[in-house]
C-alpha cells in the first residue's frame, strides 16, 4: 500500500524469496526514482513497482466547495481553517509521461496496475522495455479485459482486502466477490496466472490460495506492523487493537477499506464527494490538522 510500503520493506520481502514491492503512484517520477534506487540498493532479487491508473479527476468547483464546507466544523474543532480549494494531488499513470519515461530508463523487472489499465501504447512501451506485467482485477470482467492487452498476471483483489478496491470503475455495480471466490473464478476463466489478494495473513491463507489454483499470494496488511514499514505508531495502535475494518469513501473519493475511525463514522453519500484523489487533499489537511491537536483518528488507516 502507498504511504506504508518501504523500499527497505520491498528489498527485505524480496531477500526472504517473496516478491516486494513499492508503491510509487503517490510519489511521482522523482520520487520513484529514488525509491527505485534504494531497492536495488538493497537486493539484487526481481521486485514490482505499483502504478495507479485511475480516470483523471474530473473537477468540479462546486462540488469540491460543498465538501470543505461539510468539512468546516471538523477543522473548526481542531482549531484550523479548512483549505479554500482542493487540487489533484496524484498524477495517474494514464497520462504521466515522465513516469512512463522512469520507467523504460530504469526497467524495473515488473510492474503493476491498481484501478485499471493504462493505454495500449503504455503497455507496448513497458513490455517492449522487457517489463513483466501485473494488474489487480476484481471481477471476471476486469480480468478479460487484461487478458486481452495483453498482461502478464492478475491479482484476484477480494471484498475483504486492505486499502483502495482496485474497481476499474469505481461507480460500476460491484458484486463484492470474496477472495477465494474471485480466485476460483479468475482461474477457471483465464489461462494466465492468478494472484490471490485480501484477507490473507498467514501460510495458511496462503496454502489455501494456492489450493483454489493461485500460482501466489498477495499480502498488504500483514506487512504493516514490521519494522520496515512506514506506518506511524497511532496507525500500528490502532491495527494491534483488532478494530473492525469498514468500506468508505470518505478518505479519499474511491472505495477503501480502513479500520474504523473519525471518517468512516462520517455518513457520506458518493454524489457529494469530489472524484479521487481531489477528495483526498481534503483528508489529508484535516488529518494534520487533527494530528496538530493530538488526534490521529482522521489517518488513513487502510488495513484489510
Amino acid at each position: 500500500m502507498a504511504g506504508v510500503s518501504t523500499p527497505e520493506m520491498a528489498a527485505a520481502v524480496s531477500n526472504a524469496g517473496g516478491l516486494g514491492s513499492i508503491g510509487v503512484g503517490a510519489a511521482g517520477a522523482r520520487g520513484a526514482r529514488a525509491m527505485i534506487d534504494a531497492v536495488r540498493g538493497a537486493t539484487d532479487r526481481a521486485f514490482n513497482v505499483n502504478l495507479f491508473c485511475h480516470r483523471p479527476a474530473r473537477r468540479d468547483p462546486a462540488r469540491e466547495a460543498a465538501w470543505l464546507a461539510r468539512l468546516a466544523p471538523l477543522f473548526a474543532t481542531h482549531g484550523a481553517v479548512a483549505p479554500t480549494g482542493l487540487h489533484e494531488i496524484y498524477s495517474s499513470f494514464v497520462e504521466d509521461d515522465a513516469m512512463l519515461e522512469l520507467l523504460i530508463e530504469t526497467r524495473p523487472p515488473i510492474v503493476s496496475f491498481h484501478f485499471g489499465l493504462p493505454p495500449a501504447d503504455r503497455i507496448a512501451a513497458l513490455r517492449g522495455a522487457g517489463i513483466a506485467l501485473i494488474a489487480t482485477v476484481t471481477s471476471v470482467e476486469e480480468g478479460r479485459a487484461c487478458a486481452s492487452a495483453g498482461i502478464d498476471a492478475i491479482v484476484g483483489q477480494g471484498y475483504e482486502a486492505g486499502g483502495h478496491r482496485g474497481q476499474f470503475d469505481p461507480e460500476a455495480c460491484d458484486q463484492q466477490l470474496g477472495t477465494m471466490v474471485l480466485t476460483r473464478l479468475l482461474v477457471k476463466s483465464f489461462d494466465m496466472p492468478v494472484i490471490a489478494a485480501g484477507g490473507i495473513m498467514d501460510g495458511a491463507g496462503v496454502a489455501a490460495a494456492l489450493v483454489l489454483g493461485a500460482e501466489a499470494a498477495q499480502l498488504g496488511t500483514a506487512f504493516i506492523a514490521c519494522a520496515e514499514s512506514s506506518a506511524d505508531a497511532a496507525y500500528r495502535k490502532a491495527l494491534a487493537s483488532g478494530a473492525a475494518t469498514e468500506m468508505t469513501r470518505a478518505v479519499s473519493g474511491r472505495p477503501a477499506r480502513s479500520l474504523a475511525s473519525r471518517f468512516t463514522a462520517l455518513p457520506v453519500d458518493p454524489a457529494e464527494l469530489p472524484d479521487y484523489p481531489v477528495a483526498y487533499d481534503a483528508a489529508k489537511a484535516l488529518d494534520r490538522a487533527a494530528r496538530a491537536r493530538g488526534e490521529p483518528g482522521f489517518g488513513a488507516l487502510w488495513a484489510g
